[in-house]
């Protein structure tokens, strides 16, 4: 029986101790002839061969491309714990190249005499589903309690999960006996006999045994891999790749493993007979018709959400589904949960565009567009949706260096983009969070830590690529479609999807970076003193504020973040020393640094969030009385757990209020909270009177009326015209559009 598998060739190699660099130039013999796989025995008990853990870390250091596994690992005598840990690391090491082969035992004097426990085969066999169970929850990061299991041979009591290995990682069984056939079509990716060990009719009674214990467990027979290790079947190549082939058409083997440490037959088996024995399985296929296999498990198709047509996502571009193994790491951000139904990752405008074709076919699914994924607006994530996420649009070059001009993908981050500049001298204001992604913040605005000198980073933009909602690609800049371009300077999230941007930096070299926590007596009066600094500061301040709720019994406590745009200390000192007068400074640090090293304050790996958090922004002309009241009374009632004001004004307002779709430029701070929505809703409402505009970014509520508070009567009449000609069936809706209840409308009828 042809399973369907892709035709793959390995090598098995003696991990023999006597020449241990022997097997590290043989894999690499076998990597350079185009084998898939090398793999290694383990026998710890065995002095004579390394150690397989060792030998295999060595390997994957030494090569690029191919995978790495034991053949097969003595359970035994290794903790099932210790080998999550071991292989998940090994995997993250080598860029997701380890398959993990197990065995239930064997020479059990050996084991004994290593102190391992003797086991009745049965007993094995029992151990071996035990151990595979604990691998697997160990690797499942998503849940986070830590790992309970009460077996016979195996127990955990609250083990940490992690790490999460860089894909799902096969686990191949070697089996023989009826249990242990058993154990791999409940369990195993794979099964890995020998065919030295077998007699005629064994593989057909293994994959019979192997499917009717996969159909019981309700898993399709095709899900698991067929390996087989084999020595040389022929002495002419020709007649080794039929020998093959027949074993692929007949029993379904889809990886040969040679046996042999003779690096003239590795490449003879890797460049000779490899692709005659492809050659002739494919046309065999092709005369039987027999398809290629689903990559996707039956549990993994199970997971699929209603009303997404999977199979027809375009070819070549990356789908992660909710059965996949990388779709905890993708379906979440920074601070929300979500459960869409497929995130596709284009690499190219094109698969962008080919993304946007997609989600034009599913009208009444939610779509949501990510860069970085931290935003607080919460918009880059859905449920049961589609998500486009550009992280893989990420580079970062230098265009014109006597012009500091570069370029930049969406996907990249700032603290990379900051890291990136900083090598030239050269910086460019980006919010307060390395995380953040370039895509999110460089379509609405970007207040940062250089805002109050250099403005927002979108005014800092000279052009951009756009995707738009018909599929079209375009450039645009001041004098080539100057309507997009003034759009997605403000606005971008309704225009469409910017696969890249050139920016025009700034040159900053050592700044001042100064970290402040003032106690609290009298909050208004505080916030009326802040705000009243940073007014009368010049321009190379720029300073954010922090305060949460009052904590019982304890002084209230705010957190000031400031950079000065000065490498002397006298200057940096002076700019600081007026916001040591509100209070008393219970922690400070203050440091000479760079832009880079401001930026560098985030995880750049996988983001869980959890739950929904509520937040309302809006921008403040200044910290008046009024304001600083009702903020007062917000926090001292606990309706705000995260309150922020960040100071703007200064180069932002010498932009013209139009020339841009970012509006309310003559602001001088920008408020954030966070909080619960009822509670929030209620505090906001005394300290919106005393506001004008808001920042979109920051807003993740859905009230029809935040579009009028964020843009000018004048500025949204605008945005809705281009809207209606770039976007008119509302494709991009679901991210604070300026559109109508119609213009959705006619998305979901289109």
């Amino acid at each position: 029986m042809d399973y369907g598998h892709r035709l793959e060739f390995g090598a098995f190699l003696t991990p023999a101790a006597a020449n241990p660099e022997a097997p590290v130039l043989l894999s690499q013999v076998a990597e350079a002839s185009g084998l898939d796989l090398v793999t290694f025995q383990d026998h710890p008990y065995q002095p004579a061969f390394l150690d397989t853990w060792t030998l295999m870390s060595f390997v994957a250091a030494r090569t690029e491309r191919i995978r790495i596994a034991p053949n097969v690992l003595n359970i035994p005598l290794r903790p099932p714990a210790v080998i999550a840990r071991a292989a998940a690391s090994l995997d993250l090491l080598s860029g997701g190249r380890f398959e993990l082969g197990l065995g239930a035992g064997g020479f059990w004097d050996a084991i004994e005499a290593m102190g391992g426990t003797r086991l009745t085969p049965g007993q094995a066999v029992t151990a071996l589903g035990e151990a595979i169970d604990v691998i697997r929850e160990l690797w499942d990061t998503e849940e986070r309690r830590g790992v309970f299991t009460d077996g016979t041979y195996h127990r955990v009591h609250g083990a940490k999960r992690g790490p999460r290995p860089a894909h799902s990682i096969p686990i191949l069984i070697g089996a023989y006996k009826p249990r242990m056939l058993a154990l791999t079509g409940r369990q195993g990716d794979g099964w890995l006999p020998s065919l030295g060990y077998m007699q005629p009719g064994d593989l057909g009674r293994g994959n019979a045994a192997i499917d009717e214990a996969a159909a019981s467990a309700g898993r399709d027979p095709r899900e698991i891999r067929r390996l087989l290790n084999i020595g040389v079947l022929a002495a002419d190549p020709r007649e080794f790749a039929e020998r093959i082939a027949q074993l692929a058409i007949e029993d379904g083997i889809s990886t040969f493993i040679l046996a042999g440490d003779d690096p003239r037959l590795l490449r003879a088996y890797g460049e000779e007979v490899a692709p005659a024995a492809r050659e002739l399985v494919e046309r065999e296929r092709a005369a039987n018709g027999t398809a290629e296999v689903s990559a996707r498990s039956a549990a993994a198709l199970s997971a699929r959400r209603e009303g997404i047509a999977y199979d027809d996502v375009p070819a070549g571009l990356v789908a992660i589904e909710p059965g996949d193994f990388g779709y905890a790491d993708v379906r979440a951000t920074y601070m929300r949960g979500g459960r869409p139904g497929i995130v596709l990752q284009p690499d190219s405008p094109q698969q962008v565009a080919d993304a946007v074709a997609f989600a034009r076919r599913h009208p009444t699914l939610p779509l949501s567009v990510r860069s970085g994924g931290h935003g607080i607006s919460g918009r880059s994530t859905n449920d049961g949706g589609i998500v486009i996420d550009l992280r893989h649009l990420n580079a970062i070059e230098v265009l014109d260096e006597a012009r500091r001009l570069v370029r930049i993908g969406p996907g990249a981050r700032w603290m990379e983009v900051a890291a990136a500049l900083g090598e030239h001298g050269w910086a460019l204001s980006s919010g307060d969070y390395g995380g953040v992604g370039v895509g999110g913040l460089a379509t609405a605005g970007g207040i940062g830590f250089l805002a109050r000198e250099h403005g927002l980073t979108i005014d800092h933009l000279r052009a951009a690529q756009i995707v738009l909602a018909d599929g079209s690609i375009v450039r645009t800049d001041a004098q080539t479609r100057p309507d997009l371009f003034w759009a997605i300077r403000g606005a971008g999230s309704n225009i469409g999807i910017v696969t890249s941007f050139e920016f025009e930096v700034d040159e900053i070299g050592e700044v001042g970076w100064a970290t402040l926590a003032l106690q609290v007596e009298d909050t208004a009066e505080f916030l009326e003193g802040y705000g009243r600094i940073v007014e009368a500061s010049p321009r190379d301040l720029t300073a954010f504020l922090l305060m949460g709720g009052r904590r019982p019994g304890q002084p209230q406590v705010a957190q000031l973040f400031a950079l000065v745009d000065s490498d002397d200390p006298d200057t940096i000192i002076a700019r600081l020393q007026p916001f040591a007068e509100l209070g008393p400074i219970v922690q400070q640090s203050v440091q000479l640094t760079t832009y880079a090293q401001v930026m560098a304050n985030a995880d750049l790996g996988p983001q869980h969030g959890s739950g929904e958090p509520y937040s309302r922004s809006a921008l403040v002309a200044h910290i008046t009385p009024g304001f600083a009241e009702a903020a007062e009374r917000m926090l001292e009632a606990g309706d705000s757990s995260f309150f922020q004001l960040r100071s703007v004004g200064g180069a932002v307002a010498d932009i013209p209020e139009g020339a841009t779709a970012y509006a309310h430029r003559s602001a001088n701070f920008s408020v954030v909270a966070l909080g619960s929505r009822g509670r929030l809703d209620a505090s906001w409402e005394a300290l919106a009177e005393h506001t004008r505009g808001m920042y979109l970014s920051f807003d993740s509520t859905l009230r029809p009326e935040r579009i009028d508070e964020a843009f000018p009567p004048a500025t949204l009449a605008r945005l809705r015209a281009i809207k209606a000609e770039v976007d008119p069936h509302a494709i991009f809706v679901d991210n604070f559009a300026v559109g109508t209840e119609q213009d959705r409308g006619s998305r979901l009828s289109a």
